[in-house]
């Protein structure tokens, strides 16, 4: 059962808290119990297949609500791509999460809920709107997932001028049953937005549910990267440190479950851009989001991440729980490119603005744990930011084949400018 952390008393079933994305009281749901995995799983771990890992990981979650032959066929549909581990130095690994089909860590999340929704509702004769805010590869994570999904419609909203061009093409040019809303604001006004839309009650017929990390079909899968990571890395036999590029905090939250649940995780890194919410918080445990500001790696620009109340709960809010496993750097746009030439010159890795962000929190991070090995993840492919990437590496990036296909259709998106639009949109 999931609750929700405004209200612990409002208990739902993982259908139920798919289906329904937000509670009623607006609050995220959470899981009433973590189970830790079997000391046995853990020991035997690097021989056992990512499916094989991925369902051990997720099936406390879901249950009874999904048959285990049928959840091991969305797992396998789910991970149908590889999370390669690239060795920069002797203690330092990418973990690269773009090798799926929109170039984008949120290829899990978006292909594990789409095929839960499309169990759910395979013997139902009903409609679901799918209502997701992006501040970058979201949108089109969750337009590849959903395209043509019986019986779901898709309602992508994202900050106009504020995502990359390959990025917004992702998103834009799909169609079928695929809109993308253009917002002239932020993405904290597109979040905003989306919230608002759950609890409007002349919208409950429209059957919304959210494809962000909100979401727990799209938030818990995000799990399965880090034990991929402990798997490969396990030999070592040393103290792993795991580094995330964090926007709204939905993939670091799900690392932490997995380490609540028994993956040998010694300290999560939180690195932000100057999006700073976070690290700010871990000063004084006030937590004062500011309104977000525009940088190089666009998919972080969030001044209020919608996932942090969960890692709060995990942590019972105490400062000095977070302490023992949880830290938070924040990195202007300036050591950003510095870092990203600094990565290429000695070691001839290609990161972009993100992924760079994750090493110097690794870096950082690091110098307080002797004899550790450390990962940061590598979230999107450097094509998605090649104005960046380029000039700044005087490199010209190949055309991978999962994004060429976009680059010739024609964008298409419908402008708003506030939630009264939004929902003449829906109500349409």
């Amino acid at each position: 059962m999931f609750f929700s952390l405004n209200n612990k008393n409002h208990l739902v079933t993982f259908q139920q808290a798919v289906i329904q994305g937000l509670a009623p009281d607006n609050g995220l749901y959470f899981p009433e119990k973590l189970t830790t995995l079997p000391q046995d799983f853990f020991d035997a771990i690097e021989n056992l297949s990512n499916e094989e890992i991925a369902f051990q990981a997720i099936k406390q979650f879901v249950g009874a609500e999904i048959p285990e032959n049928e959840l091991k066929k969305i797992i396998s549909e789910t991970l149908s791509f590889d999370f390669p581990l690239i060795k920069l130095d002797e203690n330092v690994f990418s973990l690269e999460l773009f090798h799926g089909p929109t170039m984008a860590f949120k290829d899990v999340g978006a292909r594990f809920m789409s095929r839960c929704l499309t169990y759910f509702n395979k013997n139902k004769n009903q409609k679901n709107t799918v209502l997701v805010a992006t501040s970058g590869d979201t949108g089109g994570a969750v337009a590849s997932g959903f395209l043509g999904v019986k019986g779901v419609d898709v309602v992508i909203l994202y900050p106009s001028g504020k995502v990359s061009d390959i990025q917004e093409r992702q998103l834009t040019t799909m169609g079928q049953n695929i809109t993308a809303l253009e917002v002239n604001g932020v993405f904290d006004d597109c979040q905003d937005m989306v919230k608002k839309a759950f609890l409007d009650k002349d919208l409950k017929y429209k059957n919304l549910t959210s494809a962000n990390s909100i979401n727990i079909a799209r938030w818990l899968p995000q799990m399965f990267y880090f034990f991929f990571a402990y798997k490969e890395l396990k030999k070592l036999n040393k103290k792993l440190i795991i580094s995330c590029p964090s926007g709204n905090f939905g993939n670091i939250c799900a690392g932490i479950i997995a380490k609540k649940i028994g993956l040998p995780i010694a300290h999560f890194v939180a690195s932000t851009n100057a999006n700073d919410t976070i690290p700010r918080f871990l000063v004084d445990g006030k937590y004062e989001p500011k309104p977000s500001v525009a940088t190089i790696s666009n998919a972080m620009d969030v001044g209020n991440p919608s996932n942090f109340i969960r890692i709060q709960e995990i942590y019972n809010n105490d400062l000095s729980e977070f302490e023992k496993e949880f830290s938070s750097y924040t990195f202007s746009d300036e050591e950003t490119l510095f870092e990203m030439q600094n990565i290429f010159a000695n070691t001839g890795y290609i990161s972009e603005p993100h992924g760079a962000i994750g090493y110097l929190g690794l870096k950082k991070e690091m110098q307080n744990h002797a004899d550790c090995v450390g990962v940061f993840l590598e979230t999107a492919h450097p094509i998605k930011f090649l104005d960046t990437v380029e000039p700044t590496l005087n490199i010209t990036l190949d055309i991978p084949k999962q994004i060429e296909h976009v680059l010739n259709k024609q964008k298409k998106s419908i402008k708003i400018l506030n939630y009264d639009e939004l929902k003449v949109f829906l109500i349409k």
